[in-house]
């Protein structure tokens, strides 16, 4: 039998850790979106890590600027980027505060609120593909630049929150290279920083990265 999600909310001291340490360990996680149509729960399947300053596919590995600003601190927070100038993406800020780390969430299982989650993604084929990807988690949430900054431990009503769900076990974790991170070795594309749920059918499709073809 199948215990119940723990619904407890995440304690910042959670992701007051090394970033390779918080981002197997988000699996089976709940995410709760508070929406004017009623919350959206989703059940996190698979992530990738970002390490700062020691990771060339990091946002912050050249330093703080204005953009990646949420992920310098404090832990717990979201910071959410926009990318090919039409998808959001969700991040969850760890490690000490003035040390940007941060780990993608790239897909789950929508657990709770799959009507309002519907509406957002009427390209979705089935349900299972809800969430299945980190710009359509994001968009089946209603995420957008507006919640950069949200603290997701934060007590009392707040429109991100973390909670406790059912960790997976570690014999179902897998691992292996980030999708879409260039490089070799030390410059990142190798790393085996993504994380998911073995034989879960809401982990997205792992892509290589692909130099763009610069126009004749």
């Amino acid at each position: 039998m199948i215990a119940p999600p723990d619904r407890t909310p995440l304690p910042r001291e959670f992701f007051d850790r090394p970033v390779l340490d918080v981002a197997p360990d988000l699996l089976g996680r709940i995410l709760v979106r508070t929406t004017p149509d009623g919350p959206i729960a989703v059940r996190l399947t698979e992530v990738e890590a970002y390490d700062g300053p020691n990771d060339p596919g990091s946002h912050a590995y050249r330093g703080r600027t204005a953009r990646n600003e949420v992920m310098f601190g404090p832990p717990g927070h979201v910071y959410v980027y926009f990318t090919y100038g039409m998808w959001h993406c969700m991040n969850l800020v760890c490690g000490p505060e003035g040390r940007a780390s941060a780990v993608l969430l790239r897909a789950g299982e929508v657990v709770e609120g799959a009507e309002p989650a519907r509406k957002r993604r009427l390209s979705a084929r089935n349900d299972k593909e809800l969430a299945k990807g980190p710009a359509r988690l994001a968009t089946a949430l209603g995420v957008d630049r507006a919640l950069s900054g949200t603290d997701a431990c934060a007590s009392g009503e707040t429109p991100l929150r973390m909670l406790t769900g059912n960790p997976v076990a570690p014999d179902q974790v897998r691992s292996g290279p980030r999708t879409g991170v260039a490089g070799e070795g030390g410059n990142g594309g190798a790393h085996p920083w993504r994380f998911w749920v073995a034989n879960d059918p809401t982990v997205s499709p792992y892509r290589a990265h692909a130099p763009r073809r610069r126009s004749s």
